[in-house]
């Protein structure tokens, strides 16, 4: 067995790599600089682990969460590896400890924050030390034309100067191909191996569900999960605290995640969540959890995301175990006014604006679009998808049913050419349904033969025609700030009756099955005994094992620790550790049960 194999079944309890994972790691070892674009959950934190234990020395891990950075440290630890973490949550003196170790070689991987990376201080400690490798998280926040631009990643590339000779992986979640360019350059890297992985996140399924009446709806699915992990984005700080007492309120326990609660309750609050003692974080938008919680089963949206980037980090918190998640957006297109106001507040510049008026577009499209949703977002990512339906969002769940929608066709036509080819699609669609609006009246669109002609569909339904007739070439939208409406000569053949309009009815939504194959009231002491040993052990239970670990203990049933060993996700280190307990409170529902072993 090789360094690489031995270290990954050693210290981590796999036996194999997940896909790109071994090529990433080949190309670490081999000294090259790596640029890694991985999904949330296609393991990227073992992309510079494993090398680190194989290099011996230091690894330095630049992340700009803290709770990251705690939740890895004592991952890594229950594994029997020395980390530890630099970074504003600790003491004067417990830095200096820190420091100490990492001089006498006794820290095998070391996370700091992008602003402690490059002062230096900090840079004079690690080069006393056997500094073997660098990686950088979040990579995306070096680019200002990401969704989540961080000034301070811009300094890392001192890292790269001062250290030449040591290899460099930079590694995200999210990054078109132009944030990828902007990362290469910016980080200094010398001609890196590239990696892009798939976006596809097949095990979650993606709904985008009416706003109106939200809570209602909200509180109905939390009920038929009431013990699983969920987060809720809300948009501020209020919303978010709000919805937890709400939520509260209904007997559900939840806690409230932004940055305007003081350092100790949030603290307070995301302990709660990792160890399983609230089910519910309602977080803001604008502040990143960093929360690496494996068993997230749902991620909710109660308000726009600002662009696809960002919606696509969030709901790739849910289902890190691989196991299966929804991820809902409560869609109105009146969140689009907030977006506007915070772009126009919040870009400098004209350019910067136009590119997240682009993004904010797409966001828009994405929840009007009336085809498959993982194709959407997998073509936006530059990722080919050759199926038409993926089976795991709202759009596939139900066979596709079309209709002639020629007089739909018309009926938008009119509308746009009585009105002046100068609107966008939510003022189209309110004229369709003879909306009571003071524009309308100001416009003296209550007067033209369009207003109120669409009385037959609902306004939803109407905008959902309107992007379905763009998409497929038969109306223009101008796109930029204000997308404008306008007719083209497939428009005046659809009235002229010369071209069929087939468009999609709308369906309705489905709900993902998760079939068991493992002893369920097994399963459940066996978490109810994970929740007690990480308690003990002041860690969050997935630190001990994850749900996966825990589902094929379950299944098999092992007797001996050499068959824990075969678990998957179980180390020498927690089989030492842990192993015992969970033998025997296996062996021990065996006997009470009367249940044979495979």
């Amino acid at each position: 067995m090789d360094a690489k194999h031995s270290v990954l079944e050693r210290y981590f309890g796999y036996t194999s790599f997940l896909p790109h994972q071994e090529a990433i790691i080949d190309a670490v070892l081999a000294g090259k600089d790596v640029l890694a674009v991985m999904a949330t959950g296609g393991g990227k934190s073992l992309c510079y682990q494993l090398p680190g234990l194989v290099f011996g020395g230091l690894t330095v891990v630049v992340s700009p969460l803290i709770a990251l950075m705690k939740d890895q440290v004592d991952g890594l630890r229950a594994n029997g590896i020395a980390a530890a973490t630099i970074n504003s949550s600790l003491g004067y003196g417990e830095q200096k400890i820190v420091e100490r170790v990492i001089l006498e070689g006794r820290i095998r991987i070391l996370y700091v924050s992008p602003e402690r990376a490059v002062q230096p201080s900090f840079l004079s400690l690690v080069a006393k030390a056997n500094i073997r490798l660098i990686a950088i998280d979040e990579a995306h926040c070096i680019s200002m034309w990401g969704h989540n631009f961080r000034p301070e990643y811009r300094r890392l590339r001192v890292l790269k100067e001062r250290f030449p000779a040591v290899p460099v992986i930079a590694l995200t979640a999210t990054a078109i191909p132009a944030v990828r360019d902007d990362i290469a350059a910016e980080l200094a890297l010398k001609n890196p191996a590239r990696f892009v992985g798939s976006f596809n996140r097949t095990n979650l399924t993606y709904r985008v569900v009416p706003k109106a009446r939200y809570f209602q709806r909200l509180a109905a699915y939390v009920s038929e999960h009431r013990n699983d992990a969920g987060i809720i984005y809300c948009f501020s700080q209020k919303a978010a605290e709000d919805l937890a007492a709400k939520l509260r309120g209904k007997g559900f326990s939840a806690l409230p995640y932004h940055a305007g609660l003081p350092d100790a309750v949030r603290a307070e609050n995301q302990e709660a969540f990792s160890r399983g003692d609230a089910t519910i974080i309602c977080a803001t938008v604008a502040f990143g959890m960093g929360i690496d919680k494996p068993d997230v089963r749902y991620v909710i949206h109660t308000d726009l995301p600002k662009d696809l980037e960002s919606y696509y980090q969030e709901t790739g918190r849910a289902g890190r175990d691989g196991d299966a998640a929804d991820c809902i957006l409560f869609y109105s297109r009146g969140d689009y006014g907030t977006i506007r106001y915070i772009i126009e507040k919040d870009c400098a510049g004209t350019v910067q604006k136009d590119v997240a008026y682009r993004k904010a577009g797409a966001m828009l499209d994405y929840c009007e679009t009336a085809g498959c949703r993982r194709k959407f977002l997998l073509t936006y990512f530059g990722e080919d998808y050759p199926e038409e339906r993926c089976g795991g969002c709202d759009r596939c769940e139900a066979p596709v049913t079309l209709f002639d929608g020629a007089s739909v066709a018309r009926a938008i036509n009119a509308c746009i050419g009585q009105s002046g080819e100068r609107f966008g699609a939510s003022y189209i669609a309110d004229i369709l349904i003879g909306a009571n609006t003071a524009r309308i009246r100001e416009n003296g669109h209550d007067r033209i033969p369009a207003y109120g002609s669409g009385r037959g569909y609902t306004r939803n339904q109407w905008l959902l025609f309107i992007q379905e007739l763009v998409q497929k070439g038969f109306i223009t939208s101008t796109g930029g700030r204000y997308p404008v409406l306008v007719q083209n000569d497939r428009s005046r053949a659809v009235d002229a009756g010369k071209l069929p309009v087939p468009l999609a009815e709308p369906r309705p939504e489905g709900v993902v099955a998760m079939e068991a194959g493992y002893d369920e009231a097994l399963f459940a002491k066996l978490r109810r005994l994970r929740k007690i040993v990480a308690d003990l052990e002041h860690v969050p239970p997935f630190v001990v094992f994850h749900d996966q670990s825990l589902r094929e203990m379950a299944r098999d049933r092992p007797r001996t620790g050499a068959e824990l060993l075969r678990i998957h996700g179980v180390s020498e280190g927690k089989l030492q550790r842990y192993g015992r307990r969970f033998l025997d409170a296996i062996d021990k529902h065996c006997t009470e049960e009367g249940t044979g072993r495979p």
